[in-house]
């Protein structure tokens, strides 16, 4: 009957849409000149390496591809995140590493936020503070705030500075409620201060035991008491991508995202012109990939990076 066909059609519409790469050399690294990698799930898990990694980055490096590292975790700044891959045996030049924490310094940078002479509120870890200090934007909080309650006896209250300009919410493992208010506070009653977000990530792999609560109930804490949309720095947003081609001159049409989550790495990939590649090495599976409840299609996917070069690997193992 009738319904049947149909239904199968509906079933394997997405199928269809998303291959899986078998023919990388033809399909893939041909018509790609630049790479750009999401890290963990990616590139690694928590603190291992995703085997065949270091290999397959050499390999794409001989081939002239060029490659850059891009992460919506803003825990680490660039500097730090150099010191992971060195720690990982992965040979990656500073320059071609982008974090979440770099982004909101950058977007600081390019509204001339320094100019303003204004201080940011930081709730956050490191990455931000040390990405801010490059910059040479005054700020305050983060760690430092980790162990502060407000003291909420009759007629207390939490004074504020009036001279910041600008919040910015990152991954916080020491959120707290004198943090919340503070920023509420700077937010709701500063004329013009602005309210950033590194990312709004839901769940983060903190370890790989289980899925952990990331920034977006952070930043949905300060939402939630705002009133107020956070303008995103991280991925899906435009902004590093924006900010790489400006920089370098890239041709968006040769650029392809690689990633192993359909709402930030595959959105940032097809919202911005990019091809893009989702991986099965991190939080996304084969079966939510092609579920009937998925929207988010990149062009392509593949087990792991690894398999760029399923062909050559092929012939090793014959």
């Amino acid at each position: 009957n009738n319904s049947g066909r149909t239904f199968t059609a509906t079933t394997t519409a997405l199928n269809a849409n998303v291959l899986k790469l078998t023919e990388p050399a033809r399909d893939l690294l041909s018509g790609v000149d630049v790479f750009i990698f999401d890290c963990d799930g990616v590139i690694w898990r928590g603190d291992s390496v995703i085997p065949g990694i270091p290999q397959t980055l050499e390999k794409l490096r001989a081939l002239g591809k060029k490659m850059y590292f891009v992460t919506n975790n803003s825990t680490k700044s660039r500097a730090g995140y150099k010191k992971k891959f060195d720690s990982l045996g992965l040979n990656v030049p500073a320059e071609e590493i982008f974090s979440s924490s770099f982004a909101a310094a950058a977007y600081l940078e390019q509204t001339k936020f320094k100019e303003t002479g204004k201080k940011v509120y930081v709730v956050g870890e490191v990455g931000i503070q040390e990405e801010l200090d490059l910059i040479g934007v005054p700020h305050f909080g983060g760690p430092e705030d980790a162990n502060k309650q407000p003291d909420m006896g009759p007629g207390c209250m939490v004074e504020h500075d009036e001279d910041v300009g600008a919040v910015v919410v990152g991954f916080d493992r020491n959120i707290n409620y004198y943090k919340i208010q503070y920023a509420q506070l700077c937010i709701n009653e500063n004329p013009g201060c602005e309210f950033i977000a590194t990312n709004t990530d839901a769940v983060t792999h903190l370890t790989d035991a289980q899925e952990w609560a990331g920034n977006g109930s952070m930043v949905g804490a300060i939402k939630g008491c705002t009133g107020r949309e956070p303008t995103v720095v991280g991925k899906p947003s435009p902004l590093m991508i924006d900010y790489l081609c400006d920089k370098l001159g890239l041709d968006r049409g040769r650029i392809c995202m690689v990633g192993d989550r359909l709402d930030t790495d595959i959105l940032f990939g097809s919202d911005n012109g990019l091809k893009s590649l989702l991986v099965l090495s991190g939080v996304t599976t084969e079966e939510k990939l092609l579920s009937q409840e998925n929207v988010i299609t990149p062009d392509y996917y593949a087990d792991s990076i690894v398999d760029f070069f399923v062909d050559e690997n092929a012939k090793v193992g014959a």
